[in-house]
């Protein structure tokens, strides 16, 4: 079975396109139901549990759609474990690098389950745990030792990774008071690598499984994209199972909840020429969308092609002061105009959770829409009190 939920059309059309305040993020609710529709369906086939990870979508207005088919949310520290918490519900899983003390009693108020990334921190904090929050199940990230992702900057194994610990720190350990283990590998995968990266978990960590009541598979499982293997993946979760006596397994996608469910749309305010055509946006790749800069990706913009693939090509350019505010080189049929309307796809994911404020930017507008709905529903829009109260 393969998924595939993107109905553009139906989800963003034109007369919403039209009404929303740019620069914004507009984000279908029709979109992120069916995605959670096949991750539901995912849980009913094997048992697993599966998270929301809230590093890559984090609205609280769609959280109550959201969890009427997830378990809770895992989050990356005490912030976001609140949120979880708070305005999700459910189960929270709390993973960070490293906590210190204060953000420690902070994890321990709001999460079900803390993952440690080293021997020496669950060290640390395990009596405080036991004295506050004895129920709160503990569990150590590892190093499955096999990742496929390509851009090192995504890439939690790669050499000299601060991620995860290996099978030489567990030699000697006494785990008692751990009862899981998390691994995290993928980066925007198919069920293809998970195999491969969890044999390797396997092999690596074999000998420790037997004491253990769950694994979290970890996030980058694109479940929800058109080309992905449901049917690998499920039948991956249940030979596991069959294999480890029934260990609970837990999936915690970001992506692949709000794939495809959301657009940015931007306006154009002017047209120059240097060399070769530039429209200047009302938008900033570097503050409203910065994994365009890191990554480095080239959003798709509905209606574009390559440059020089159609008769006008233009350099998008963003409205800070920064020379590679550029989202990117693209074609049109017909010439750009100022005032003209640009919806850049697939933006619910890494977006508004990563802005800034550099330049003073205003923070992009957030809106939701959905079939049922003749006109978009405006969530939050910002000025210039929430570029003030992030300087002091």
């Amino acid at each position: 079975m393969l998924a595939g939920t993107h109905r553009f059309d139906a989800d963003f059309p034109a007369a919403v396109i039209d009404q929303v305040e740019t620069p914004c993020y507009l984000i279908s609710e029709d979109a992120v139901r069916r995605n959670c529709e096949v991750l539901a369906a995912v849980k009913s086939r094997t048992g697993a549990k599966i998270l929301l990870a809230l590093k890559a979508f984090a609205l609280p207005a769609l959280f109550p759609l959201i969890r009427t088919y997830l378990d809770g949310v895992c989050a990356s520290g005490p912030i976001e474990a609140r949120l979880g918490y708070e305005d999700f519900g459910g189960e929270v899983h709390t993973y960070a690098p490293a906590y210190s003390a204060g953000q420690m009693r902070e994890v321990i108020r709001y999460s079900d389950h803390i993952l440690f990334n080293s021997i020496g921190q669950w060290h640390t904090h395990r009596e405080a745990i036991a004295r506050r929050a004895p129920a709160v199940e503990l569990g150590l990230r590892v190093n499955p030792g096999h990742s496929e992702v390509e851009v090192d900057l995504y890439n939690p194994c790669r050499p000299g990774s601060r991620f995860g610990v290996h099978p030489h720190d567990l030699e000697g350990v006494d785990l008692s008071g751990v009862s899981g283990f998390h691994f995290h590998a993928l980066c925007e995968q198919n069920a293809d690598v998970l195999v491969r990266v969890l044999a390797s978990f396997e092999r690596s960590f074999g000998p420790w499984l037997e004491q253990a009541a769950w694994v979290n598979f970890g996030g980058g499982h694109h479940i929800t994209r058109a080309d992905y293997d449901v049917d690998l993946l499920c039948a991956t979760i249940d030979d596991f199972r069959r294999r480890h006596r029934n260990i609970e397994v837990y999936l915690e996608p970001g992506e692949a909840v709000v794939l495809d469910a959301g657009v940015f749309v931007t306006r154009v305010l002017d047209l120059v020429h240097n060399e070769m055509n530039i429209a200047v946006l009302d938008c900033s790749a570097e503050t409203h969308l910065p994994d365009v800069l890191a990554m480095p990706y080239r959003p798709h913009v509905i209606g574009s092609g390559e440059p020089g693939e159609r008769a006008h090509t233009y350099r998008l350019g963003g409205i800070s002061c920064l020379a590679g505010d550029i989202v990117g080189d693209y074609s049109f049929a017909e010439p750009l105009a100022e005032g003209d309307r640009l919806v850049l796809t697939d933006m619910a994911l890494y977006s508004f959770v990563k802005t800034t404020t550099f330049n003073g930017v205003r923070l992009a507008s957030i809106y939701c829409c959905s079939a049922a709905d003749s006109e978009p529903r405006l969530i939050r829009s910002f000025g210039y009190d929430d570029y003030r109260g992030r300087l002091a």
